[in-house]
């Protein structure tokens, strides 16, 4: 079953409770998504795509997982 952006956003939030995310997409299949956080400061972009993939819990896990492609953009605060 296809995931809604507001389902991404729950996810991500219980991670990244302070901070700034936007989920956008429409099909509930290819997504993308914008997490803003300060736990980010220092990591590398692959450490922060790793973070973010992790408190999506495995919903992007093998041909058969819910969410078949996030475009996804990180970074700490300016």
């Amino acid at each position: 079953m296809p995931m809604q952006a507001h389902e991404i956003e729950t996810l991500l939030r219980e991670s990244f409770p302070d901070a700034t995310i936007q989920v956008g997409g429409d099909d509930g299949v290819h997504m993308s998504a914008l997490v803003v956080d300060e736990s980010f400061r220092g990591m590398n972009r692959v450490q922060q795509q790793r973070a973010v993939y992790a408190a999506l819990k495995g919903k992007m896990d093998g041909p058969d997982g819910e969410l078949h492609a996030l475009a996804l953009t990180t970074r700490a605060p300016d």
